[in-house]
């Protein structure tokens, strides 16, 4: 079942990057009874921006199964979620693990939850550096990150704290880019670490809010899906909809369920680690993310 659910998500990942490339038009794609060696051809064109955005996924999985091991947890390995390809999506719903064992105390479960963001941003870091490399200037003179599709359509991409610095440091002072694929991948590993590290509910930000605050978890998460929700009516309608996947994902409970020994005190020196996961939430969060 692994296997086979990578190798779906690998073809749509693909075929997302194919369109996102201009390889393959938006048609043609939705077109399988069409598709042929020209097809294939223009697919494989896609894997620069899959194999990157998919090893950033597998490395975030990857380290929520190492140190759940660490542990002696009963944990499963990757799970990939495929999905519809560009420009509906982006060929894939992320990825996850089953945790089968009740956590022991609440280092336990910072530990592990913090684990994923920071594998999957050191695997992204560079991934989006070499992508902004390979860009190319706006020709319009537009400023900040476009993504062209095939049919003329554009994607116009937000930046966070991290993209923003790394675009500068990668290409200067150039005020626009047309992004090429693997840059798309980056960018995208930034925003699923950012989304990840949201804190509330059964995220990897709410297992570190847990850990960190067992006392006022609940209402710190249920705040700040208010504030998500707002940001999402005023600023970018994409988070509307993620603040009400992760309502329905949860069945409505944006707080935690305790671990075994929930009042065992967090140990000092795992309070760096909670501060640091907040430090990395707020250089990947993208206030406004895609948009025509």
């Amino acid at each position: 079942m692994h296997a086979l659910l990578f190798a779906v998500t690998l073809f749509t990942a693909t075929l997302s990057g194919a369109v996102l490339s201009g390889a393959v038009s938006v048609h043609f794609a939705f077109a399988v009874r069409h598709w042929g060696a020209a097809f294939l051809h223009g697919w494989s064109g896609g894997l620069s921006f899959s194999l990157p955005f998919l090893a950033i996924l597998l490395c975030h999985e990857l380290g929520h199964y190492v140190t759940a091991r660490r542990y002696h947890l009963d944990v499963s390995p990757p799970y990939f979620i495929p999905g519809p390809p560009a420009p509906v999506g982006i060929g894939t719903l992320g990825a996850f693990i089953r945790l089968r064992t009740i956590l022991t105390d609440r280092r336990q479960l910072l530990d592990v939850g913090a684990a994923g963001p920071f594998a999957g941003f050191l695997v992204a870091l560079p991934v989006l550096w070499i992508g902004f490399v390979l860009s190319r200037p706006t020709e319009s003179g537009a400023s900040g990150m476009e993504v062209w599709l095939p049919d003329g359509a554009a994607w116009h991409i937000g930046d966070s704290i991290v993209t923003h610095v790394v675009r500068r440091l990668a290409v200067g002072d150039t005020p626009g880019l047309v992004l090429h694929p693997t840059a798309i991948a980056g960018w995208f590993g930034m925003f699923v670490t950012a989304l990840n590290l949201l804190p509330m509910a059964q995220l990897d930000g709410g297992h570190i809010l847990y850990a960190a605050l067992p006392r006022r978890h609940e209402w710190l998460g249920r705040g700040f899906w208010v504030a998500i929700m707002l940001l999402g009516w005023f600023f970018w309608s994409g988070w509307l909809v993620w603040g009400v996947l992760v309502l329905v994902l949860s069945r409505g409970r944006l707080g935690h369920p305790p671990v075994l020994d929930a009042y065992r005190p967090l140990p000092p020196s795992r309070r760096w680690l909670a501060w640091a996961s907040l430090a990395l939430f707020l250089a990947t969060f993208t206030p406004m993310g895609i948009g025509p």
